[in-house]
C-alpha cells in the first residue's frame, strides 16, 4: 500500500510540474532586440555532440594529411566564372544607404524608447551586425556598395575640388597598420556586450551618429582608401568575411569559387592585423560565456537572481580583455609550436600572419550560430518597425501590422532545429577552418609531411574550440 501511494504522489507531482510548465510556456515573456540568450535549457545528449564534432575536426586532418598538397591546392583554387559588372552607380547606391542611416538615426533621436518598436537598435544589431555579416559571407563584399560613406565622400571630394577615387597616397605618414580598427571594434564589442544600455535608441542613435562623422572626417584628412582598409572597423571586419564568400568579383567579373578558397591567395597580415582577427573571434566567444551560469559562479553571481548589465561591467570589462589575451596567447603558442615541428625557416610574424586567416571560416560559424536565434525572431521585428520608424502608425512597406512569430525559437522541436544547426555550422566552420590552415601551410612548406606537421598544434586548438563552442551553445546561461 505504501508503494502505491508512493508511486500516486510521484504522478500527481509529475502533473504538477506539467501544468506549471504549460502555464509559464503561455505567458508573455520579455524580448530584447540585441539578446542572443535561450529560452531553454537544452536536454540533447549533449556528449556525444561535442565527441563528434571533435572528431570531424580531427578527421579532416588526417585525411589532409595523406591527400597531395598540391593536387588539393589546384582542386581548391578552381573558379568559375559568371558575368561581368561595373561600379557605375556605387556612388548613388552608398548616398541612398546614408540617407536611410541618417533616418534610422533621426528615429532613434526622436522615435519610439522601446528597442523592439525602435528601427535603429533592430537595424544595427540584428539586420547589420547579425544577417549582414552572413550575407557578406555568402555573396562577398556587398558593404563596399552598401557603407554609408563612400557616396557622401565622393560628393565632397568633389566639392572641395579633390580627387574622388579614393586611390590618393595617405596623408599620415608611418601609417599604423590595422591598430584603429583593433581599437575601435574593442570599443563597439565593449558597447555591445557591456554598456548597460547598448539597446537605448537615443543612446545608440548618438553613439552611431558620432561614429560616422569621425570615420568620415579621418576619410577626408587620410584619404578614403586608406582609411576604409585600416580604421574604419566595420569595413575591415566585412571585408576579411568576404574573402571566404563563395561569390566574388575576380578582376571585372563575378566568379562562384569554394568557400574559403580567397582565403588562399591572401597576404600576411601585420601584428595588428592578426590581432584584429582574433578580436573578432574572442569577442563573440566571450558574449556567449559571460552570460553562462560557470562564468557568473566564478565572481559569484547567481545566475537564477541575475543583477544586471550595470552590475556586471567591471566583470565583463575584465572578461572581454581576458579572452583576447587567453586566445592571442595560444594561437601564438601553437603557431610557434608548429614552427618547431616542422623545422620552419620563416618567420614567427609572417606564419602567424598568414595562418590568421584560417580563423575566418571559424569567426563567421561563431557568429551565425551565435546570433541565428535573435535573427529569427528580432529580424521580424525589425520588418515591422522599419514600416513605421517613428511610430506614427505609417505602412511605408506593408509589414506594420505582421504578427511577430517568437514561436519559431521556442519548444522543444525548434530547439532540436536549432541546436542542430547551430552545431553543424559550428563544426563545418571548423574543418573548413582545417582545410584552408592546410592550403596556408603549403603556402610556407613546400614538403606534405613538414605541412602537416606544422598544422598539428593549430589543429589541436581548432578541435578545442570546436567542443567549447558546443558546450556554450549547451550550457544553462542567465539574463
Amino acid at each position: 500500500m505504501s508503494g502505491r501511494r508512493e508511486g500516486g504522489a510521484v504522478e500527481c507531482s509529475r502533473y504538477r510540474l506539467v501544468f506549471v510548465a504549460s502555464v509559464l510556456g503561455i505567458l508573455p515573456t520579455p524580448a530584447f532586440a540585441h539578446a542572443s540568450d535561450r529560452g531553454h535549457v537544452l536536454l540533447l545528449p549533449t556528449g556525444y555532440y561535442l565527441a563528434g564534432g571533435a572528431l570531424a575536426v580531427a578527421a579532416s586532418f588526417l585525411v589532409l594529411a595523406l591527400l597531395p598538397p598540391a593536387a588539393l591546392d589546384r582542386f581548391w583554387r578552381r573558379r568559375l566564372s559568371l558575368f561581368a559588372f561595373s561600379d557605375a552607380r556605387r556612388t548613388g547606391i552608398s548616398v541612398l544607404s546614408f540617407a536611410g542611416f541618417a533616418l534610422l538615426v533621426a528615429a532613434g533621436l526622436f522615435g519610439s524608447r522601446d528597442p523592439l518598436s525602435n528601427p535603429l537598435p533592430l537595424v544595427i544589431w540584428t539586420l547589420l551586425w547579425a544577417g549582414f555579416t552572413l550575407l557578406q559571407g555568402i555573396f562577398g563584399d556587398l558593404w563596399s556598395w552598401l557603407n554609408p560613406w563612400y557616396g557622401p565622400w565622393r560628393v565632397v571630394s568633389r566639392a572641395l575640388g579633390r580627387h574622388a577615387d579614393g586611390k590618393q597616397p595617405p596623408r599620415r605618414p608611418n601609417w599604423p597598420g590595422f591598430w584603429p580598427a583593433f581599437v575601435l571594434f574593442f570599443a563597439f564589442a565593449w558597447f555591445e556586450l557591456i554598456d548597460p544600455a547598448p539597446d537605448d535608441p537615443a543612446r545608440l542613435a548618438h553613439a552611431a551618429g558620432v561614429y560616422w562623422l569621425v570615420s568620415f572626417v579621418a576619410m577626408l584628412a587620410f584619404g578614403y582608401e586608406e582609411w576604409r582598409r585600416r580604421g574604419e572597423f566595420l569595413t575591415v571586419f566585412f571585408s576579411m568575411v568576404a574573402r571566404f564568400a563563395p561569390l566574388g568579383r575576380h578582376g571585372t567579373r563575378l566568379s562562384l569559387s569554394w568557400p574559403g578558397s580567397k582565403l588562399l591567395a591572401a597576404e600576411p597580415l601585420p601584428l595588428s592585423g592578426t590581432a584584429f582577427l582574433l578580436l573578432t573571434l574572442s569577442s563573440v566567444s566571450f558574449d556567449g560565456l559571460s552570460k553562462t551560469f560557470f562564468w557568473l559562479g566564478l565572481f559569484g553571481v547567481n545566475p537564477l537572481e541575475f543583477p544586471g548589465r550595470t552590475a556586471l561591467i567591471g566583470i565583463g570589462s575584465f572578461g572581454l580583455v581576458l579572452t583576447f589575451v587567453l586566445l592571442a596567447a595560444v594561437f601564438a603558442l601553437v603557431v610557434f609550436l608548429g614552427q618547431r615541428l616542422a623545422g620552419d625557416e620563416n618567420s614567427f610574424g609572417e606564419a602567424a600572419g598568414l595562418l590568421v586567416w584560417s580563423i575566418v571560416p571559424i569567426a563567421l560559424a561563431y557568429h551565425i550560430a551565435h546570433y541565428l536565434t535573435v535573427l529569427l525572431v528580432d529580424g521580424q521585428y525589425a520588418l515591422v518597425a522599419l514600416s513605421d520608424p517613428f511610430g506614427l502608425g505609417w505602412n511605408l512597406f506593408g509589414t506594420a501590422d505582421m504578427m511577430v512569430e517568437a514561436g519559431v525559437a521556442a519548444g522543444s522541436v525548434s530547439a532540436w532545429w536549432l541546436w542542430n544547426v547551430q552545431a553543424g555550422v559550428i563544426v563545418a566552420g571548423h574543418v573548413l577552418a582545417v582545410l584552408v590552415a592546410h592550403g596556408l601551410a603549403w603556402r610556407l612548406h613546400r614538403q606534405p609531411s613538414r605541412t602537416a606537421l606544422s598544422q598539428l598544434p593549430l589543429t589541436l586548438l581548432m578541435i578545442g574550440y570546436t567542443v567549447f563552442g558546443l558546450w556554450l551553445l549547451a550550457t544553462p546561461t542567465a539574463g
